[in-house]
């Protein structure tokens, strides 16, 4: 297994459209292994395969609290969701130290297969509705602060392109000592 490299907004790979699994073989087990690995180190409870660069339907979630109940979800797809909605702070492993309320259907039914091509379905709330919806929207090349308003937007945007700056500044230093 291998810890994948994790894309920041704005990064305008985070905007493509993840094409569906056809082949359910062992380098999809391996994405599966890496992006749980990665999502784990990170740390964080949900990634999308978009943000690792990789533009397939796959998501890997665990939002238990002893991070033992890890399940990918491959072409997922939203059967139903309520009508009744909940506002949760977000954060996304792509937008690294920003949180913000967004709304969202309390509850959803999702159709998906698992990494050996069985399919599934599941009905979800809370926590758990929440992040697949998150790591749904990537699939479709949505981040979540694209539900803020465009103010909040553009400061997030100006403050994680300024950060990306910096970084790229102290590693050049060291690089030239």
């Amino acid at each position: 297994m291998s810890i994948l490299t994790i894309l920041r907004y704005p990064d305008p790979r985070l905007h493509k459209i993840a094409k569906p699994v056809t082949v359910f073989d062992a380098r999809l087990k391996k994405l599966v292994e890496d992006m749980a690995e990665t999502m784990y180190a990170a740390p964080g409870i949900g990634l999308a395969a978009t943000q690792v660069d990789v533009h397939e339907r796959v998501i890997v979630i665990d939002t238990s609290e002893a991070h033992d109940e890890l399940r990918a979800y491959i072409n997922p797809e939203i059967l139903w969701a309520s009508e009744e909605k909940q506002v949760y702070d977000e954060g996304c492993l792509s937008v690294p130290g920003i949180y913000d309320g967004v709304e969202r259907p309390a509850r959803v039914k999702v159709r998906a297969f698992d990494v050996e091509g069985n399919p599934f379905e599941l009905e979800a709330d809370g926590l758990l509705a929440v992040c697949i919806q998150h790591e749904m929207d990537h699939l479709q090349g949505k981040v979540f602060v694209e539900y803020l308003s465009p103010l909040k937007r553009n400061r997030i945007k100006t403050k994680l392109v300024k950060e990306e700056r910096e970084m790229a500044r102290s590693a050049q230093r060291v690089a030239t000592r």
